[in-house]
């Protein structure tokens, strides 16, 4: 772990994101299926990076993992966001993500001033839910049948931290 370092995502690794999304094994974690849903869903992850609020971990200067906080536009809901993170298929498994978390974590409370952040599970990622879990994120919804895909369905599980 080393050699990675977190920065403020740039503009210019929208090319990475758009790969690891792009590919089959990380994209069935997320709700995009076809390119252009997957170049809009990167053009708006890649768009939180004008407002510092995206995250980007390198391993010798190459980004591996971006984690992005989907801020709220109005005074009433400004107190929470929604986040993603997604991790190089190559560097999975090796604490990047936990990394990266706990730094979105402490980007939301100590500069966004935020006090809730969530996100959305689906069906069968333990990897991903042991970490949730494992850095006090609790499951505050559960929607069934939220993705359908080739005829089969995957509950959307929806997870919280308090950071007050």
């Amino acid at each position: 772990m080393s050699e990675i370092d977190i920065r403020y995502t740039y503009v210019t690794d929208t090319p990475y994101l758009r790969d690891w999304v792009s590919n089959p094994e990380v994209r069935y974690w997320f709700p995009v299926l076809e390119q252009k849903e997957i170049d809009d869903a990167v053009q708006c992850w890649i768009g939180f990076s004008r407002y510092s609020s995206s995250l980007t971990a390198t391993s010798n200067g190459t980004p591996c993992a971006i984690g992005t906080l989907f801020l709220m536009p109005y005074r009433k809901v400004a107190h929470h966001c929604l986040f993603k993170l997604v991790v190089d298929p190559k560097f999975q498994g090796k604490g990047i993500g936990s990394l990266l978390l706990r730094n979105l974590k402490h980007l939301a409370k100590n500069y966004f001033h935020l006090e809730l952040m969530h996100t959305e599970v689906f069906e069968g990622n333990a990897r991903w839910i042991h970490v949730l879990e494992k850095h006090d994120f609790r499951v505050f919804a559960k929607q069934e049948r939220y993705v359908k895909e080739e005829g089969n369905y995957r509950a959307r599980i929806l997870y919280q931290s308090d950071l007050s």
